[in-house]
Order: C-alpha cells, then structure tokens, then sequence
C-alpha cells in the first residue's frame, strides 16, 4: 500500500495556494475530479497548477494531455509525481 503523505500534501497545496473557498484537504477524496463537478477548478486553475507542481515538488508538465491525466485527480496527480521521482511531499 504506498504511502499517502503525498496525497495529504497535495491536496494541502492545491487548496491553500489556489485559494479553494469553504474546502479542507479532508473534504478531497483522492479519487474526486479536480476539474468540473469535483473540486471545481477550471482552466486558469490547471495553468496554476502547473506552476505550483514545478514550484513545490520540482516537477514540470510541459505537455497538456499529459497535464490533463495527471490533473484528474489527486491520485492521479501523486502517481504521476512518484513515477517522476517525487514521493514524500513538497519542497
């Protein structure tokens, strides 16, 4: 079973620094969207999100269909952070 401090932590990042109103980290299932009726973030957010990615755990995502399966959920976003050597949180 992997280590879910990376999901904690995202979502941790994703709430504080893209300002989510009226939601915690504890509010996010892992698997819930990001984008549309999960989280609600929309495209301004993804560009965000890109640069709080590289900013925190040093990762870039230059391609945006890859951008856009990594960004489906927490989950999806820690697996592709851990394949790209990345597991125990931010910076």
């Amino acid at each position: 079973m992997p280590d879910l401090s990376l999901e904690n932590d995202l979502k941790e990042v994703i709430i504080r620094d893209l300002k989510i109103q009226d939601a915690t980290p504890a509010d996010l299932a892992d698997d819930d969207p990001l984008f549309g009726e999960g989280l609600g973030l929309d495209s301004l957010d993804a560009v965000e999100l890109v640069l709080l990615i590289q900013k925190h755990y040093g990762v870039e995502i230059n391609d945006m269909e890859v951008a856009r399966e990594a960004f489906a959920s927490v989950k999806s976003l820690a697996d592709y952070l851990r394949a790209h050597g990345c597991g125990d949180g931010a910076k």
